[in-house]
């Protein structure tokens, strides 16, 4: 029987790994498969880290690709300073030698089916399959399209979203709405498991748990104003500042030890039991991470980057806000006064409504099956395109 062969693309960071992680250990179940896993370079020691634990004998390969950079509600100006157009000069003539250097490896080895994840490193793996004929299935994890995947999805033979459909633009025919893959032990956790996590992270098991995290890099504006009401989230709770490499030592010297209080730059290994352990989330509007909070039904607070391309985090915040799933507050209200963010965390611990009615609400966006249910959209696909050969 011959072996199927499946190749996924990623952007290389947490959000894009982990949920290709969750379709890979579900192919593993429906039989023999060669997976690979390709990123940009920028993330090739995290992917690799990522996957390592997962299976280290899926090989982890590296393309060379550039990105447009765009700031959401910056100038046609600003965009044609020398800082801004440059490096997109260099970058577009990185993906023309990404979409060569992926060419010469398809041709190589031709995979079945390419699940493409997202990331501007899939456009020039995207257009070199294309050219080769090798079928290609998306997955959109945010409410707002990505360039790539808008550039791809007239290629695609199916797309996954990770929110209702509503929020795209994509054909019908070719578009479910699946969630976003996430690991098992993102589920919920009884209140006996959540004391028992809170003790083994450290911190009194009958004391409510803030957990703030900003990505892998972590957020300058979000530990910034962690630390400007420290004091007053320790009078009502402990607090886990998960803070980025980028800034741990300059907060470690700064805010020092303190009872109740936890800072680690990242958490390799746990992140699930983490979170689980909060009482309440303070976090970025990344659609993995959104995710695996309504799984957990973890109430939470978002506070989106509204620099980012197309305002895509402030799409993914607007899904939840109108459902009543999180609280929103934005860096403009941060920026006015800090302690709104402690209003609002204080008084959601201090309502068990509250906090029961935002993880309830968000927990109906948990897609336990997300990861079934895209591993049937590859296998789907492969067959189909088996039937035309």
């Amino acid at each position: 029987m011959k072996v199927v062969k499946i190749l996924a693309v990623g952007g290389g960071s947490g959000g894009h790994v982990t949920p290709v992680v969750a379709v890979f250990r579900e192919l593993q179940k429906t039989g023999d498969h060669e997976l690979r896993f390709w990123c940009d370079k920028k993330f090739g020691t995290s992917a690799r880290g990522i996957f390592a634990k997962f299976d280290e004998t899926i090989p982890v390969e590296l393309i060379t690709a550039g990105k447009l950079r765009r700031y959401h509600g910056k100038s046609l100006s600003f965009h044609l300073h020398p800082s801004i157009l440059l490096p997109n000069l260099r970058d577009g003539f990185k993906v023309v030698v990404g979409f060569f250097q992926s060419l010469f490896k398809l041709i190589a080895w031709r995979p079945d089916v390419i699940f493409i994840k997202g990331g501007y490193v899939c456009l020039p793996v995207g257009y070199a399959a294309r050219l080769l004929r090798i079928p290609l299935v998306l997955h959109d994890s945010d409410a707002h399209p990505g360039l790539t995947n808008r550039l791809l999805s007239p290629f695609a033979k199916a797309i996954g979203t990770g929110a209702p459909l509503e929020y795209y633009n994509y054909p019908p025919e070719k578009a479910s709405y699946v969630g976003i893959p996430v690991a098992p032990e993102f589920r919920p956790y009884s209140e006996a498991e959540r004391q028992k996590l809170k003790a083994k992270l450290g911190f009194d098991s009958n004391k409510p748990l803030v957990v703030v995290t900003g990505g892998g890099l972590g957020a300058r504006r979000i530990n910034s104003a962690i630390l400007a009401i420290r004091e007053d989230l320790l009078a009502e709770a402990s607090v886990f500042l998960i803070s980025g490499n980028l800034q741990y030592e300059e907060i470690l010297k700064q805010a020092g030890e303190r009872s109740g209080w936890r800072l680690q730059a990242f958490v390799h290994n746990g992140m699930a039991e983490v979170l689980a352990a909060a009482d309440i989330v303070v976090t970025r509007a990344g659609a993995t991470t959104l995710l695996e909070l309504a799984a957990l039904h973890k109430p939470t607070v978002i506070i989106p980057n509204g620099r980012l391309t197309g305002g895509h985090q402030l799409k993914n915040a607007k899904v939840y806000q109108d459902a009543l799933a999180a609280l929103i507050v934005s860096e403009d209200e941060l920026d006015k006064d800090d302690q709104i963010l402690a209003r609002k965390i204080i008084g959601v611990l201090k309502s068990q409504k509250i906090l029961k009615g935002l993880g309830d609400n968000f927990g109906k966006f948990a897609k336990p099956d997300a990861a079934k249910d895209m591993v049937k959209i590859i296998l789907t696909t492969i067959r189909r395109q088996g039937r035309r050969r």
